[in-house]
């Protein structure tokens, strides 16, 4: 029982911390790119109305840029305190993007920020507006090697078990990069950023058309950032579809939890609602074939044959293996110094089944079950908000390009209460990517119970109400000096 509150609180200590780090990030990256075209129509058109325009929103990027580094900082030492056993495993992997992120992106944006935030009329326009653009772009370079790292605990690729260390350690560096799950986690998440800062502009501009003010500047901001909000959320879409066909490939079980498939197969149905089916596009959309086939939870749990005659074992079979690892591993680190014959035999035992050494931890097959109904629902707030809010950007674009927006109070109002929306997306994906992959801290390598540090229950605890304090505290400081500098407003537009 220790054991199982230890791990449900180092989970949850590191949930908060990346639930409250995420509403920082995308509010980040989308108004980077924002605010650096507004500055770009000011350098392009030598109109000081844009300058004041991209300061305004310069204003709110510094201030929740701040607080993200904050949570950020936090959330990188966990991995220290709470999963030791993880940063020990996987340590020469998964810190490798991490210290690039920190020596590279992370001084280039602290850098370039300084410039753009305080170098207004000290350096030329253009040497500012370059500095805008890679402020931005640092964030965004930031977010490839966290993404990168993330993206190897979803699909481990690069590396090699090294028994007489206990590590995994990189062989291919160059996998690990150009691995495709980060690749499409990357551009998932960035445009998510974009439709993210899109509607926080559209929202704010909206109560500013709501109190009659600063209407120039409103509308201009809200025809830059619909326009910013749609393409990302294109972008958005297509790599999301990209994203069901790696998880469908590699991480199964997450599909048919997010799905709520308990019996899969060919020409495999979506679910919109429970009850509500669409006959085939779940295998339309998972393998980009009608007759594709998507195993449900069962098949995974029991074993199944694909449409093309491949077959996959049973989860007890794979618990089977993962326990003749674990063991031939045992063997090898006791015999490998007295009895190097035996130990030989151990190593070819364990190199057979290597592959599963993960599954030698799990119990019982139902462990590899995750929640199914939060990641469920969670796909579907995911989806649904993401579609109301690109046809709310365009109803938005159309209403202003046609000089109706000002007049229409409901509309400024649904753009402005729709700001929640955005982040509850946000938060719904994340919870999808994460806790559909459990019981794994690493998919098939290492599960989540074996990852923990060995910290009481009570030291955890006693952390996780600090920070949920402290989080909170950091929240309602930055919702505060946003809400000052909103209604203090932008100054001579």
């Amino acid at each position: 029982m220790i054991a199982n509150a230890l791990v449900d609180w180092s989970r949850a200590q590191f949930a908060l911390t990346a639930g409250y780090h995420w509403i920082f990030v995308p509010l980040t990256l989308g108004l980077a790119v924002i605010m650096a075209t507004m500055e770009s129509l000011y350098v392009i058109k030598k109109d000081e109305f844009w300058k004041r325009t991209a300061k305004f929103w310069m204003k709110l990027f510094a201030i929740n840029f701040a607080v993200g580094i904050a949570t950020g900082i936090i959330l990188e030492f966990e991995f220290g305190t709470n999963w030791s056993n993880y940063s020990w495993f996987v340590g020469d992997i998964f810190g490798a993007p991490l210290a690039i992120e920190g020596m590279l992106a992370f001084f280039m944006e602290a850098t370039f920020f300084a410039v753009m935030f305080f170098g207004w009329d000290k350096v030329s326009k253009k040497t500012h507006l370059f500095a805008t653009w890679m402020t931005g772009i640092g964030a965004s370079i930031s977010a490839v090697w966290i993404l990168i790292a993330n993206a190897w605990m979803q699909r481990p690729v690069g590396m090699e078990f090294n028994p007489d260390t206990v590590r995994h350690e990189m062989v291919d560096f160059w996998a690990l990069v150009t691995n495709p799950v980060a690749i499409v986690k990357f551009f998932h998440s960035v445009s998510s950023g974009w439709m993210t800062g899109a509607i926080f502009v559209i929202g704010i501009s909206s109560w500013y058309l709501l109190k009659k003010r600063n209407v120039r500047f409103a509308l201009a901001s809200i025809r830059v950032a619909a326009v910013v909000g749609i393409l990302g959320t294109f972008v958005l879409m297509g790599s999301g579809d990209g994203s069901g066909v790696l998880v469908a490939k590699y991480q199964p079980m997450k599909m048919a939890a997010a799905e709520g498939l308990e019996k899969g197969g060919e020409c495999a149905p979506f679910s919109i609602v429970p009850g509500v089916e669409i006959p085939g596009m779940l295998s339309i959309l998972a393998t980009h074939d009608i007759d594709g086939c998507v195993p449900g939870i069962e098949d995974l749990l029991n074993g199944y044959t694909d449409h093309n005659g491949i077959s996959y074992p049973s989860a007890q079979e794979k618990i089977a293996k993962g326990k003749r690892a674990l063991q031939a591993f045992k063997e090898y680190r006791m015999l490998k110094d007295t009895n190097p014959a035996k130990a030989a035999e151990a190593r070819r035992v364990l190199d057979e089944n290597v592959d599963y050494f993960g599954y030698g931890y799990i119990d019982s097959p139902e462990e590899l079950i995750p929640n199914v109904p939060l990641i469920y629902w969670s796909f579907r707030v995911m989806v649904g908000f993401g579609g109301f809010l690109l046809v709310l950007m365009f109803v938005v674009l159309w209403a202003e390009w046609k000089g109706k927006l000002e007049k229409m109070t409901w509309l400024q109002w649904v753009a402005l209460w729709s700001i929640p929306l955005v982040y509850l997306a946000g938060q719904a994906g994340w919870i999808v990517a994460e806790v559909g992959r459990q019981p794994w801290v690493i998919q098939g390598l290492l599960p989540t119970k074996a990852a923990v540090s060995s910290v009481s229950v009570g030291a955890v605890q006693t952390t996780f109400f600090l920070f949920v304090a402290i989080f909170t505290l950091f929240l309602a400081i930055e919702i505060r000096i946003m809400l000052k500098a909103i209604k203090k407003g932008p100054e001579g537009v």
